[in-house]
């Protein structure tokens, strides 16, 4: 077979759009064009017109016709499994096939073509494989967001940068209007730090910029300096200690203080757990759980691993000897890892957190991780949330989609529960029953159901929606997130006990389950 032309016209003869796979004229394909509805009688059930050189296949698309232009010498069998193919393309693609809507999508529609003919001869590739390859993606697209997004991070770490070398000088600047005598914002604190005694070449000792850096993201209120002594070496007029805010305060104002501080909030991963985000006490313990789950649509589970981290700060030296006593572990096979320096025989026999030399403290303004754990299972039923989602054609082309959850851990509440359910290209998703809410992204081609708390009370919902498309495929993978303020493993921190007196300590805490990969394929 030779298929010379691909069309798509109105009835009354007019081209919306068409794509010639051999050397024609345009005038040669408008011209035909124009003659073929003179040729299609009222009433006539034929799909196919031949002339003397040519032969016309084609298929009603509501208001429009689908029109092949072949020799006729052509296979006629394979000219019209051929035209059906450019047929549910375009309905695939458009939605509805309107003249509007056709020529929105015109790039993708010529795409498809050509790869449905090739230089008139078709070539042997299906609708999901025409699907598949016209939404491949672009290597060069991804090394492209790949640079664009070093230069972002490149640029915030430059911004930071800049904002602690601005804040370091503000510091030496409010600190040359003080007393030499009168240790600086830092030096009673840290361990660099120092007061003035004559006969040294410089006239006080700053803080190193560690400290400093030390001083901006680990403690969030500043500790006011010590008043200067009366007696001793003095230069200019004697000042009260204030606080290094209100300096700054007064020096760069309220607004540009404020800017300041917004730069300085911008922080690693790393920083973020050396400065919680919530009131935290002298000893601060965060435990922070990442789940990873691949299910099989059909049911099964493929690979589903836990891990956990328990990270302890200590900012109080008289809170520094200390053991951490967790509860009794109620789930099997988890796998723990302890920090180099803490009491392993200790932990396996008494589930107690506690350094190998008693008479050692935890170290100061440190977040120090000193357990991990991990736990890999193959279990269906062991994993947290279960999703099923179940696409149903409906013979004309399009598909009914059931999604539904189930929560299989009761002592779980899952917060911020988002399910992302792909949509194939070309498509709009009708939405029916839905517990919840849902929102179409059309830039990532998703549908997002988000259910704000998924507990015991709230243990299942479903989703139900429609689609102009019977590919089954399409609908996968299924991405789950979620947070949560319960680990999966149970594990948790009973209380603390100070090593001599047995007092236990005030304390905070911080925990975190995060659904880091969680889909259905």
């Amino acid at each position: 077979m030779v298929v010379l032309a691909a069309s798509i016209c109105t009835k009354a003869g007019k081209v919306v759009i068409s794509r010639q796979f051999l050397e024609m004229p345009r005038s040669r394909i408008e011209g035909l064009l124009a003659s073929f509805p003179k040729l299609t009688g009222t009433g006539q059930q034929h799909t196919t017109i031949e002339t003397d050189n040519i032969r016309y296949v084609y298929q009603p698309l509501e208001d429009l016709y689908m029109v092949i232009i072949t020799n006729r010498q052509s296979n006629i069998l394979q000219d019209i499994d051929t035209l059906h193919l450019f047929a549910r393309v375009v309905s695939d693609t458009c939605h509805p096939t309107d003249e509007s809507e056709i020529l929105y999508h015109s790039f993708e529609l010529l795409s498809a073509f050509d790869e449905i003919v090739s230089l008139g001869y078709r070539e042997n590739v299906n609708l999901a494989q025409i699907r598949t390859i016209i939404e491949m993606e672009s290597h060069e697209e991804k090394i492209q967001e790949m640079i664009a997004k070093n230069k972002e991070r490149e640029a915030k770490e430059e911004l930071k940068r800049k904002a602690k070398q601005l804040e370091m000088q503000r510091k030496e600047m409010a600190k040359s209007g003080r007393s030499f005598s009168g240790s600086g914002s830092f030096g009673s604190s840290g361990p660099m730090g120092g007061s003035y005694k004559p006969g040294m070449n410089e006239p006080t000792s700053y803080a190193t910029q560690s400290e400093v850096e030390s001083h901006s993201y680990s403690n969030p209120t500043p500790t006011p300096a010590p008043a200067p002594s009366g007696k001793g070496m003095k230069l200019g007029r004697s000042q009260k200690s204030q606080d290094f805010m209100e300096v700054l305060k007064s020096e760069t104002g309220t607004s540009e203080l404020e800017n300041l501080t917004e730069k300085l909030s911008v922080s690693s991963p790393v920083e973020q757990i050396s400065s919680p985000q919530i009131p935290t006490e002298s000893v601060h313990i965060q435990i922070e759980e990442r789940i990873s789950v691949v299910a099989d649509r059909d049911g099964g589970l493929q690979n589903m691993e836990v891990k956990g981290d328990l990270v302890l700060r200590v900012s109080d030296p008289d809170l520094a000897h200390l053991k951490l006593i967790l509860n009794p572990l109620t789930k099997e096979g988890i796998q723990f890892k302890t920090h180099p320096n803490v009491d392993k025989k200790l932990f396996n026999s008494e589930h107690c957190v506690a350094l190998k030399d008693p008479s050692r403290p935890f170290p100061l303004n440190t977040s120090l991780g000193v357990v991990k754990w991990r736990y890999s299972s193959k279990d269906e039923d062991s994993i947290p949330l279960a999703i099923n989602c179940w696409p149903s054609p409906s013979g004309d082309g399009s598909c009914d989609v059931n999604i539904e959850y189930e929560l299989l851990s009761d002592e779980l509440e899952l917060k911020d529960v988002v399910i992302s359910i792909p949509i194939p290209g070309g498509t709009t998703p009708t939405v029916g029953d839905v517990d919840g809410h849902y929102n179409f992204d059309r830039s990532s081609r998703c549908l997002d159901w988000e259910i704000p708390i998924v507990d015991q009370d709230n243990k299942s919902g479903s989703l139900e929606f429609s689609v102009g498309s019977d590919d089954t495929n399409a609908f996968f993978p299924v991405n789950v997130s979620f947070v949560s303020e319960q680990t999966y493993s149970g594990i948790e921190v009973s209380k603390l006990e100070l090593y001599g007196t047995g007092d236990e300590p005030i304390y905070s805490k911080e925990v975190l389950l995060i659904a880091e990969e969680y889909s259905v394929v």
